[in-house]
């Protein structure tokens, strides 16, 4: 096939460095091969199976196709993907102003300058691993993502090596609840997870609807009213397939921990003075999340 490298600009502050970091901490994603300067990663638009490796770099993101030449629709497809993955039109330097304000994290946009909202595009399998994290640590949730994605994902094969893509929420919605509890998922993240599966085949979830809810909290009930999201799952969803700015996953391990290292929190039950931080970020509620959680390494 003839070379076919595209490259997507990089309008504002970017750093290569803190994404790529992002993206490399340690864990086993079966989803992307990370690499010290680029992200390898496959797509499926229609039946159009494709290779791709991502050249991250502060001036530009460069895809380059390694397997099929694909048609200009599916080229399209990737690269929405990839500038939503890496949050890529968003202008940062409102929210840095707001961290300068504040003594505890006035830090922040110099130790992390240019680090993106590394998001989960595809919806079903931002629930899903919502689903599959609840409750237990980092490393066993890749465990399982691991398992289930070779189970059920479709694989793209390039020198030997298999990439593969997470598997379509129509192939899970047929899945057995016993064959998933031998992956070491419990019986009601299973049930939780082909429930969503059924309710994202059936057209009862996708990005389309939830954007199409009035507000914030709106979205946040479609998704509760299924069984099995919580208020964390569903601003865990909100916040890494929609971009949506205002989710803050009360509850969450790691954000409190964050918060207490900072002297934000005294205790962790402290609701109020995490409702006064969070109420000097309208609309950055997300990114200061992120940036907590970037905290924490």
């Amino acid at each position: 096939m003839k070379d076919i490298s595209i490259d997507l600009p990089v309008k504002a502050v970017f750093s290569a460095k803190e994404c790529l970091w992002f993206l490399n901490r340690g864990f086993d994603d079966c989803i992307y091969t990370v690499y010290p300067d680029k992200v390898r990663r496959a797509f499926q638009y229609k039946d159009e199976l494709m290779l791709t490796d991502i050249y991250i770099t502060t001036k530009c993101l460069r895809i380059s196709w390694l397997t099929s030449e694909p048609s200009s629709q599916a080229i399209d497809y990737v690269k929405t993907f990839v500038v939503n993955w890496f949050d890529m039109n968003k202008d940062l330097q409102l929210f840095y102003n707001k961290l300068s304000q504040n003594t505890a994290l006035a830090y922040m946009p110099s130790s992390y300058l240019g680090l993106r909202f590394v998001g989960m595009p595809d919806i079903f399998e931002a629930l899903s691993w919502a689903i599959i994290g609840q409750q237990i640590n980092l490393t066993f949730a890749y465990k399982m993502k691991r398992r289930l994605v070779e189970r059920y994902g479709t694989s793209v094969k390039y020198e030997n090596e298999k990439y593969y893509l997470f598997p379509s929420p129509e192939t899970i919605a047929l899945a057995k609840i016993d064959d998933l509890r031998g992956m070491q998922l419990s019986h009601k993240k299973a049930e939780y997870l082909i429930t969503a599966a059924k309710a994202i085949a059936a057209g009862e979830i996708s990005k389309k609807i939830l954007l199409e809810q009035p507000d914030f909290p709106s979205r946040i009930k479609l998704l509760t009213n299924f069984k099995g999201i919580g208020r964390w799952t569903a601003n865990y969803v909100l916040m890494k397939s929609l971009k949506e700015p205002s989710c803050i996953p009360h509850g969450d391990a790691g954000l409190i921990k964050a918060l207490i290292n900072h002297s934000i929190l005294k205790e962790k039950n402290d609701l109020s003075a995490m409702n006064d931080l969070f109420d000097n970020f309208k609309g950055w509620e997300s990114y200061l999340v992120f940036y907590l959680w970037r905290s924490l390494a």
